[in-house]
């Protein structure tokens, strides 16, 4: 195994230079989505989550107007894999503009934010955006995330793109964080989560 580069300096994602956001999979916004099969989506935010928790990166979860009793709590496939995660619910469609997620996020000492949400067009590209302007790397997972129709998670994707947001899909994530088969310690599961 060559030399591991300095893994907080690194360009690329590592487990020591990111953390990992997740915002409103609950319910009724999976329900809502129609850019992409919806249990493709779930699946692959399950598969993100579970990639993020081997690689023990900080996380942030959020919901929107569960407290007010409009909505429901994480859906509870992925509320599994982030059970040791709080949840922090808001009102705001734009979760930057809420204080206590923008603590947690600055919080993890991260600048490089690994993001995912529903919807694209707005929980997703709202934070991104403001994020971006303040200095932090956002990497959107495309293929974990989804809008009302398949022309305003495009339209979301191109605006954040444009904005300097990265998009990645899961996959990539996953093989960005794991970069050499030699890193037995989580080698094996990476390629369970991988391959399975």
């Amino acid at each position: 195994m060559s030399e591991i580069r300095n893994q907080k300096m690194d360009h690329l994602l590592t487990p020591q230079n990111s953390a990992f956001v997740v915002i409103d999979f609950q319910p009724t916004q999976v329900d809502s989505i129609k850019s992409m099969d919806k249990s493709e989506m779930v699946k692959n935010i399950v598969k993100s989550a579970k990639i993020a928790k081997l690689y023990d990166l900080p996380v942030v979860l959020t919901t929107v107007n569960v407290s007010s009793g409009n909505n429901k709590p994480t859906i509870p496939e992925l509320k599994e894999v982030l059970s040791d995660s709080e949840e922090i619910d808001r009102s705001t469609i734009n979760s930057w503009e809420d204080p206590n997620f923008r603590k947690a996020v600055e919080a993890t000492g991260k600048k490089k934010i690994i993001m995912a949400a529903l919807w694209t067009e707005a929980c997703l590209s709202f934070p991104a955006l403001d994020m971006i302007k303040e200095g932090y790397e956002v990497y959107a997972i495309a293929d974990a995330v989804g809008g009302t129709s398949k022309e305003a998670h495009e339209l979301a994707l191109r605006r954040m793109e444009q904005a300097g947001v990265k998009l990645i899909g899961w996959v990539q994530l996953a093989c960005e964080l794991q970069r050499d088969w030699a890193r037995e310690e989580t080698a094996g599961k990476f390629a369970e989560i991988l391959f399975k």
